[in-house]
């Protein structure tokens, strides 16, 4: 024991030194990253009581793995969210990790995005208080050189943890209280807290109209509320003359009934069919706590519901979007496609983005590919690819390339349209990534990532996926602006 543990141990005379002995085939050579020793309380004379947590960080001639500094920001949350009234969090780590920004930041991200409880909908003794105290995290070290640089990075990992935490609260929140209108209203908020460095309009649905956006609004048909187009645009303070304008595009289906094809099972869960535009969004916020620079980010969510009623889409109608391209709709319940045909004109057409992303809850299938702790990517464009893989490595949002079978598209063929908006059963999640190309030139970057199984949680709930993965992206175009 050495440095600032060393301090600390001397200050209780060895008690620490004694708990180490007594867990001794834990620390005797090295305790493996991540094991934990119940939290010790000590006392010293004047004093508040403080408690302690022992954390096993392996040897220190072993290399930092990739996802160690996540998993012990998720470990220090879980065991505060334990302890409950916490209002402050001094880490003491010792210097190959605090040189580590990016370790560090891995650590604030996911520590912040732990401490969560939904109370929202909760009262009396139902209330579940984590932590509800807690005000800040700091590192401490004996390096005293890397603290600035340690502390600064606990704030981006704050701010990115703050889109997290929004794009849970989307997604949990149930559609009585969420709507297309509240939620462009949560994009309002957003901008009107960023400090000038966000802008956002909200385009209704003569606005649509104006644009041809008839599949959109094919789907809106059936909305409680009068569809909401979300557009935010982040603008750096610094940027060169060859800054990259980016759009980051996410599904928005406030609630999804399945429309006349009415779905016959995971109804209760389909307000989390705005988990693509949760992610969006969330991106969105943290983004203005990153600010970083070189880089436009355009933020565009198509929201509306898919309901029931008199004025609702049906099976056969034949949609127009806002390319021209006609669309036979085979089935209501593929309409988050649509909705994000118009979204995907607007980025590549109006807006003359030079890559374009887009999340969204999109198929089932894909849950069945690759399960639900996994997102599908689907990209033609090899170099977006590895971008978003790298993203998904630094991130911990798991996602795996999907193949782009062109041979499919015989399935959207259409006898009355240009094309349908559903494929036969088999290779479903393929068939909506091949039905999205058409709505963006096929020559620009585009990729389609289906969040449909990691988006939610079946024992803690919405888990905000998607957010990192997206922030991750859009900053790392900016130090990329000269490619």
């Amino acid at each position: 024991m050495n440095g600032l543990a060393k301090v600390i141990d001397d200050r209780f005379g060895g008690i620490i030194k004694d708990v180490m002995n007594e867990n001794y085939k834990m620390f005797k050579n090295g305790a493996s990253a991540g094991e934990i020793i119940p939290t010790i309380r000590l006392v010293s004379p004047g004093v508040k009581a403080q408690r302690y947590i022992l954390i096993g960080l392996g040897n220190e001639s072993d290399k930092i793995e990739d996802d160690f500094s996540a998993k012990l920001g998720k470990i220090l949350a879980s065991k505060i969210n334990d302890e409950k009234k916490v209002s402050k969090v001094s880490v003491v780590l010792p210097s190959k990790f605090v040189k580590d920004e990016g370790s560090v930041y891995d650590l604030a991200t996911n520590f912040y995005s732990t401490i969560y409880s939904d109370n929202r909908y909760r009262t009396g003794d139902n209330v579940v208080k984590f932590a509800e105290e807690l005000k800040s995290i700091s590192i401490v070290s004996e390096d005293i050189s890397e603290l600035s640089s340690a502390n600064a990075a606990i704030e981006n990992g704050k701010s990115l943890a703050s889109g997290v935490l929004l794009a849970k609260d989307i997604v949990n929140a149930p559609h009585n209280v969420l709507n297309s209108e509240s939620l462009a209203n949560v994009a309002r908020q957003i901008a009107e807290e960023s400090n000038g460095l966000m802008s956002c309009t909200i385009l209704g649905k003569k606005e649509c109209e104006e644009r041809g956006m008839g599949a959109y609004l094919g789907v809106a048909r059936g909305s409680e509320t009068e569809p909401q187009f979300i557009h935010l645009v982040y603008t750096p303070k610094n940027s060169d003359s060859d800054c990259k304008k980016v759009g980051i595009v996410g599904k928005g289906l406030l609630f999804d009934t399945g429309g006349y094809n009415i779905k016959t099972s995971m109804m209760e869960l389909m307000k989390f069919d705005c988990g693509g535009a949760a992610a969006v969004l969330g991106a969105a916020k943290a983004i203005v706590g990153l600010a970083p620079d070189n880089v436009e980010a355009h933020f565009i969510v198509a929201a509306c519901e898919n309901m029931i009623n008199e004025k609702a889409f049906v099976p056969s109608d034949i949609l127009t979007a806002s390319n021209g391209i006609t669309i036979e709709v085979k089935n209501t319940d593929a309409e988050g496609r649509l909705t994000l045909a118009d979204a995907l004109v607007f980025a590549d057409k109006e807006l003359q983005c030079d890559s374009i992303i887009e999340l969204s809850t999109l198929t089932g299938a894909v849950m069945i590919s690759l399960g639900k702790g996994v997102c599908g990517i689907w990209t033609s464009d090899d170099n977006l690819a590895n971008e978003l893989n790298n993203a998904s490595k630094l991130t911990g949002d798991k996602s795996w390339r999907m193949p782009m079978e062109k041979s499919y598209n015989a399935q959207l063929e259409s006898k009355i349209a240009d094309i349908s908006n559903l494929g036969t059963p088999y290779g479903g999640a393929i068939t909506a990534a091949l039905f999205l190309q058409n709505f963006v030139d096929k020559k620009k970057p585009f990729a389609h990532i289906d969040i449909a199984g990691p988006v939610w949680d079946d024992n803690t709930g919405a888990t905000g996926f998607g957010t990192k993965l997206a922030s991750e992206w859009i900053v790392k175009q900016g130090k990329r602006k000269s490619d």
